[in-house]
């Protein structure tokens, strides 16, 4: 891994730690006098105002060691989604949303507000393009909140490993995927929201705790649930030891 520097100076990174779940990573370089950005508060942004996104799109910064700067506002706030395309599941929670431009390239850039605090980590965006070449801003950018960025660095540097490996042993499906007869059968109408416990498995966790078939899950932790997306977004982020508080 190698560090380049606006300024041209290359350096070998060493890799400190990574939680592929959260998709973020810590390296260190060995150098001295380093100018750096102040990391701001995440919790305390409004949507409608200004984003400024940093990156190296398209191999831009090869060219003169200098990173690209976009401008845009910060669209909206708390998105969470699950990509599914890895070998593995990576959890998007409470992502910022920006129209300031990112493309291809531009992930593991700083998102900073106007005062030039960053505020997230440009990391996803949604692109009509059918390759990763092709894959231009559309003005749908999402960066990881800076806040959850410190929260997985410093366990990282406490030296702490994030088990990801986590079985809960039960199936959940969206409301909506239930037949007319199941919804009459569970009392549900088109306006309920939550996710539906469609299987557990025996003497699993799940099992252990008093969870039912037919149990309609509305939140986790207190954070609320709509559909199976935000069950998956609650529970795939979770660490072996973590307790999930269900209602």
């Amino acid at each position: 891994i190698i560090v380049t520097l606006t300024n041209g100076d290359k350096y070998d990174a060493k890799l400190i730690g990574a939680d592929m779940v959260s998709d973020v990573a810590l390296l260190k370089i060995n150098a001295k006098n380093l100018h750096y950005l102040k990391l701001g508060d995440s919790d305390n942004l409004l949507v409608g105002e200004w984003a400024i996104a940093f990156g190296n799109p398209f191999g831009l910064f090869n060219v003169n060691s200098k990173p690209t700067v976009t401008v845009g506002v910060i669209s909206n706030l708390g998105v969470n989604f699950i990509n599914e395309d890895r070998p593995y599941n990576r959890v998007y929670k409470g992502m910022i949303q920006t129209d300031a431009a990112i493309s291809s390239g531009n992930s593991g850039g700083p998102l900073l507000n106007a005062n030039g605090d960053v505020i997230g980590v440009n990391t996803v965006i949604f692109s009509t393009a059918q390759s990763v070449q092709g894959a231009g801003s559309i003005g749908i950018g999402f960066a990881i909140p800076i806040n959850r960025v410190k929260k997985i660095v410093n366990s990282i540097m406490r030296g702490e490993k994030l088990n990801r490996d986590i079985y809960l042993g039960l199936e959940v499906l969206d409301l909506e995927e239930l037949d007319e007869t199941a919804k009459k059968a569970y009392k549900i109408d088109d306006k309920d929201a939550g996710a539906i416990i469609a299987k557990i498995y025996r003497n699993s966790p799940a099992d252990k705790s008093g969870l039912d078939v037919g149990d309609i899950v509305l939140k986790i932790n207190n954070e609320p649930i709509h559909n199976k997306s935000d069950f998956l977004v609650q529970i795939l982020d979770a660490c072996v030891g973590d307790k999930l508080e269900v209602q």
